[in-house]
This record gives C-alpha cells, sequence and structure tokens, in this order.
C-alpha cells in the first residue's frame, strides 16, 4: 500500500490544516556568527556548574518544531547580550549578559604647587653662552638696591702702589716711566673690556693695547714738548682703524656698534694714559701721590659724604707734602686736588653696574691712574 491514504476518495494531507512540512522549513541563522574551529577553554568550576545545570529539572519546551534545544544547559558563562541556541530555539533560557569590566580612567597628574605670594622673582642662574638672563645690575633694581659696588681696599692699595711706582719712575726719567706707564695701559685695555661685559675680547684689547704703546713711542720720538699733537695724531689714527676694523666685522648691526663704541673708549682711555709721560716729571710725581692717597681714603669704612670729602681733602694733603719735595710748592694742592677730583671718577666708573672682582683688579685699579693723566698733563703744564 502506499504512503497515500484516501478517505472518502479524497487523497489525505496532515498538513493541510496549517501545519508546515518539516521538510519545506529551512533553518536560517539570525544572531551572530563565529569561527567553528574555536574552541573556548573551560575550567574545571565551569564543568561543575553546568553538570549541576543539568541535574536540576529542566522546563518543558513548548511543542512544535525546533523546541528540544530551548532546555540545553550552557557549558561556561554568555559574555554577550543574547545567544542562539544550535537547533534555531529562543534565547530566553540563557544565562544573563554578563558587564564588561570598565577602565578606570587615568588619574590626573597631581598640579605642581603654587609658588607663595610673597616668594620674590626667580632669577636664573649667570651663563656664559649668551642666553638671556636676568644680570645682577637687574636684580640689584628690582629688590631696591644700588648697582654700585666700590672696589673696596685691595685694589685701592694695588692703585696706591701703582701711583707710587709712576711717581718713582717720573723722578728717573721718561725711559724710568715707561714700565709702570705699559703695565696701567694693559690694565686698563683690559679691565675697559670687562667692565663692558665683553669678555674675552683678546682682539679689542690688543688694539687698544698697541694703540697705547704707539702713543708712548710717537711721544718719545717727538719729545715732551710735542706730547700734544703725539697724544691726539695717535687717538685720531686708531679711531679711523677701529671703525674700519669694525665695519668689516660680520656681526649683528647692533653688536657691531657695541664692540665699536667699547674698542673705541678703550682705545682712547690706553691712549690718554699717555699723558703721564709727557706730563712734567714733578707733576707727575704729585699726581701720583695724590691719586694714591684719595682712593686710600675712599675705602676706608665710612659714610659716603664723609668718605667722598675725605678723599678729596687727602689728595690736596698730598700734593701740598709731595709739591714741598719739588718745585711745585703749595700749587701742589691744587694738582693734586684736581687729581684726586679725576681719580674719583675714574673709581666711580670701575664701581658701576656689579662688575666682577676682575673688573675690581684691573678697572679699579688702573681707571683712576688713567683718568688723572689729563689733569696731571694740563696742570702741570699750567703750574709750572
Amino acid at each position: 500500500m502506499s504512503n497515500d491514504q484516501y478517505y472518502g476518495g479524497q487523497q489525505y494531507d496532515p498538513y493541510a490544516n496549517g501545519q508546515q512540512n518539516p521538510a519545506d522549513v529551512t533553518q536560517t541563522w539570525e544572531g551572530q556568527t563565529w569561527d567553528t574551529q574555536y574552541q573556548p577553554a573551560v575550567s574545571y568550576d565551569q564543568i561543575q556548574a553546568a553538570q549541576a545545570a543539568q541535574a536540576q529539572p529542566q522546563p518543558q519546551a513548548p511543542v512544535g518544531h525546533g523546541s528540544q534545544a530551548d532546555a540545553y544547559p550552557q557549558p561556561y558563562p554568555q559574555p554577550y547580550e543574547q545567544q542562539y541556541a544550535s537547533h534555531g530555539g529562543s534565547a530566553a533560557y540563557y544565562a544573563e549578559p554578563v558587564a564588561e569590566p570598565v577602565a578606570e580612567p587615568a588619574a590626573a597628574p597631581a598640579a605642581p604647587p603654587a609658588p607663595a605670594a610673597d616668594a620674590g622673582p626667580a632669577y636664573s642662574s649667570p651663563t656664559t653662552s649668551g642666553n638671556t638672563r636676568v644680570t645682577d645690575a637687574q636684580r640689584a633694581r628690582a629688590e631696591g638696591r644700588s648697582p654700585i659696588i666700590d672696589p673696596g681696599m685691595q685694589p685701592a692699595a694695588l692703585t696706591a702702589l701703582l701711583g707710587l711706582l709712576l711717581a718713582g719712575g717720573a723722578s728717573l726719567g721718561s725711559y724710568g716711566l715707561l714700565l709702570p706707564l705699559v703695565l696701567l695701559q694693559g690694565l686698563t685695555a683690559a679691565g675697559w673690556f670687562r667692565l663692558n661685559g665683553m669678555w674675552p675680547a683678546r682682539q679689542g684689547i690688543a688694539l687698544a693695547f698697541l694703540g697705547g704703546l704707539v702713543a708712548d713711542a710717537a711721544l718719545l720720538a717727538a719729545g715732551r714738548e710735542h706730547a700734544a699733537a703725539a697724544i691726539l695724531g695717535t687717538l685720531g689714527v686708531w679711531v679711523l682703524l677701529c671703525l674700519v676694523l669694525q665695519l668689516r666685522s660680520h656681526a649683528d648691526p647692533d653688536e657691531r656698534m657695541y664692540g665699536l663704541m667699547a674698542t673705541i673708549a678703550s682705545a682712547a682711555l690706553t691712549v690718554v694714559a699717555t699723558g703721564h709721560l709727557g706730563a712734567a716729571p714733578d707733576a707727575v710725581v704729585v699726581g701720583g701721590i695724590a691719586v694714591a692717597a684719595a682712593v686710600f681714603a675712599r675705602a676706608l669704612p665710612l659714610p659716603g659724604p664723609v668718605s667722598l670729602v675725605a678723599a678729596l681733602l687727602a689728595s690736596a694733603g698730598a700734593g701740598i707734602a709731595a709739591g714741598g719735595f719739588t718745585g711745585l710748592g703749595t700749587s701742589g694742592a691744587l694738582l693734586g686736588l684736581g687729581a684726586g677730583v679725576c681719580a674719583l671718577v675714574g673709581l666711580r666708573a670701575a664701581a658701576y653696574d656689579y662688575p666682577s672682582r676682575f673688573v675690581h683688579m684691573t678697572a679699579g685699579v688702573a681707571l683712576p691712574l688713567t683718568a688723572a693723566a689729563p689733569a696731571v698733563y694740563l696742570l702741570g703744564r699750567a703750574l709750572a
């Protein structure tokens, strides 16, 4: 007998009442897919949990196609929101989704402590590479202090010694005066460049020092009676030479102008110091002793105005005393006072803008005697 059944002459169809033929059903996957070769690792605790779940009574699945897969236990927790049965069953019996751990936000770095309200301005350490920094003079002005520091007793003692050497060399003659004068010119050239913050400046120092030597040689060749022409002629030539050399420089315009002014000033001071060689010997003796007394009195620990008056009185008194040993007599007081005033001006220039110890031992020693050279030369000729 065939599989077809007839009832009342009609073929019986068991799926005519709306039921679906399993042969005509095509199962489709509506969830996420995964690689079938991947086998997740299952721990021993997960296996025990799965066995305990199997031992519990399972809910009855509703009758119908695909209902036998709804009650399958899960061997391990499911990390996704929904997992689908392998035979198209519902996901209602699967475990609830496991929340993935959320990374904690990184802690913000601690803010640096705020500076105290009463803390002063921070100053950088001095550098030699040309970087911008706060200078000692700027710091002093910011703190309300004066940017002037006098050289002190030790440079004053060296100035007094050099002045006495000039006085002793002048009493011996022009060539006896030449050696301390050359030393004075070398200290002047080096100290002025360092006082202006230009160091090392070997070319500028050598150029200024060479100008002083040329002025000495020109004066010795022309004679003391032509001292003014020799000094002014050398000064004019050296200013022109400095100008030409600085124009050939490849530095920035500002640096070039700054270097030009420092070189011309240093050369001019070094050449002006030759005035000691052109002055009368008695005037050099009085001037050297007066400058020594003035700077020594200025270095004493006295109040400012008192120290200034004491230095001027000391220079005048030393001029009177030295004039008594020479032919100047009491007129030596005027020469001594003029030399003392110029010496204090040079000492003040060497004390400006927080100079270093090197400045005090060069410019602080030489500038008082160099600044006094014009007064010694002019007053010596006038009083003689």
